[in-house]
């Protein structure tokens, strides 16, 4: 396996490289190749380019629009109110942080964290272009987040936590920096079994969202280790259809999960 080192520095080369990509050609959308990209372990992961209502994206720049690499939308299964204070794992290019500081108003916040320092500088500059002031971007690891204890009433990520060696730790911290009572909402690929060992071992694999997700009750089992209760997979989705998987490979989904923090 490689260790937790060599896959955060796969994920950073990947998700910076597409950054830097797109700085490159303003114009282009990414978002027919989102973190799940076809990849010899998936030919079809299922992320497709409509993740968001139009009218979610109303008003935002082509800058945002097309750096969406999700695999879903954790904004509005959220259900944001005025006045919260939403941390985004994994950021990127900022779209759903814009969306979230919409929804909670000038007297609420968002925050995203992110360990590439291109995306950081993509986010940056759309944050300007966007014009939104309760918006910030910090550099971290969701592992080691960033933020203070019991700081934040909402978590979402998208298509991000699958992409870590140490997903324990990541909800670890979620319990961490969650206010009693606070909540998560996630889309994530998982996984019904197991990867091969030669897939788990290739951090590429890794960073195209494939390899690095797991069985969902792995994934809902540490959520609840971590003490989040009320967890839900609220839907998922079969990425792979009636195409046939190749060896070492398991069916693939792209779930919505939410759970919470006891009061």
């Amino acid at each position: 396996m490689p260790t937790n080192q060599t896959i955060h520095a796969a994920v950073r080369e990947h998700y910076g490289a597409l950054a830097r990509h797109s700085q490159a050609d303003p114009d282009l959308s990414l978002t027919a190749a989102p973190c799940c990209e076809s990849t010899s372990a998936s030919a079809d992961c299922g992320c497709t380019s409509k993740l968001y209502d139009d009218a979610l994206l109303d008003g935002l720049p082509d800058s945002v629009t097309g750096l969406s690499l999700g695999c879903g939308d954790p904004v509005t299964i959220a259900g944001l109110q005025p006045g919260e204070v939403v941390l985004d794992l994994g950021s990127g290019g900022g779209i759903d942080c814009f969306l979230a500081a919409r929804q909670v108003g000038p007297t609420g916040r968002a925050i995203g964290v992110d360990m590439t320092p291109d995306m950081l500088a993509r986010a940056n500059a759309n944050k300007l272009k966007v014009g939104l002031d309760n918006v910030e971007f910090r550099q971290g690891q969701i592992e080691a987040l960033p933020v203070e204890d019991t700081s934040i009433d909402v978590i979402m990520s998208n298509c991000v936590i699958n992409l870590s060696p140490d997903k324990a730790a990541v909800f670890h911290e979620v319990f961490r920096v969650l206010k009693p009572g606070g909540r998560i909402s996630v889309s994530d690929i998982v996984t019904e079994g197991e990867f091969s060992p030669e897939l788990r071992a290739n951090a590429a694999q890794w960073s195209a969202c494939v390899s690095g997700a797991i069985d969902v009750h792995d994934y809902t089992n540490l959520m609840a280790e971590a003490g989040l209760v009320n967890i839900t997979v609220v839907s998922k989705v079969d990425t792979q259809g009636d195409t046939p998987r190749q060896p070492g490979v398991p069916r693939i989904f792209s779930a919505r999960i939410t759970a919470r923090k006891p009061d």
